[in-house]
């Protein structure tokens, strides 16, 4: 049974309209004792067949370690869009956890951002992350039913694709309790700024920033 109805198959492919570049995503699976790794796979494969310049990679968490180690995939189901074609690239985007309900939107948003090779970020963002000396790592918890944390996520990942330095996650926080826990996460969104700090809401550009440079002035 297909997870997306014709009608939103047909919104999707209005937004593909929009794609440049191809892009592929890359899922991390496994056969068992994964909650919604088939559901996340599924979802995946039918948002790529929407349009040629899409493709998939589905490996396995286990099977395939050296893979997932090659992308950094600590748990699954887990999902990197990356650059395809004559200039492929890793921006460091991931989503922990099925891309369902507000989500869905960053997931295609994402994908057409990829596409473009174009963070859309302002000239003092971009600025700022072309200063960064050390590696940046933003955790965004979020639930699927939370309408503030599609801004969030999209942020982080504009922030990764800019710059090299930066990974930017979504974490599902009920799928990944464990975490949710370990980082305090009583509400979403939440955003674990390296490990140490964090912020919480779906903050302005300029505030995320401010937020990311008193964490690293700190941590000097």
């Amino acid at each position: 049974m297909s997870l997306l109805n014709a009608e939103i198959q047909s919104q999707v492919k209005e937004e593909f309209a929009n794609l440049d570049q191809p892009v592929k995503l890359v899922v991390f699976t496994q056969q068992m004792e994964c909650q919604y790794c088939a559901e996340t796979r599924q979802l995946v494969e039918e948002v790529a067949a929407l349009s040629d310049k899409l493709a998939v990679e589905v490996y396995d968490f286990v099977a395939d370690k050296a893979v997932a180690d090659e992308y950094g995939i600590d748990k699954i189901p887990a999902l990197a869009i990356v650059a395809d074609g004559d200039t492929p690239k890793d921006y460091g985007i991931r989503f922990y956890g099925i891309p369902s309900g507000y989500e869905f939107s960053t997931l295609i948003e994402d994908i057409v951002m990829v596409s473009q090779r174009d963070s859309g970020l302002s000239q003092q963002t971009r600025a700022q992350l072309a200063a960064l000396t050390e590696p940046l790592h933003l955790q965004v918890f979020v639930t699927p039913t939370c309408p503030y944390c599609p801004q969030a996520v999209r942020l982080a990942h504009m922030l990764a694709l800019e710059s090299d330095l930066v990974r930017g996650d979504m974490v599902e926080a009920i799928e990944f309790p464990y975490l949710s826990q370990k980082y305090q996460v009583m509400g979403v969104p939440r955003t674990v700024i390296n490990e140490e700090t964090h912020i919480e809401g779906a903050a302005p550009e300029a505030m995320l920033m401010a937020k990311i440079q008193e964490a690293l002035a700190v941590k000097q």
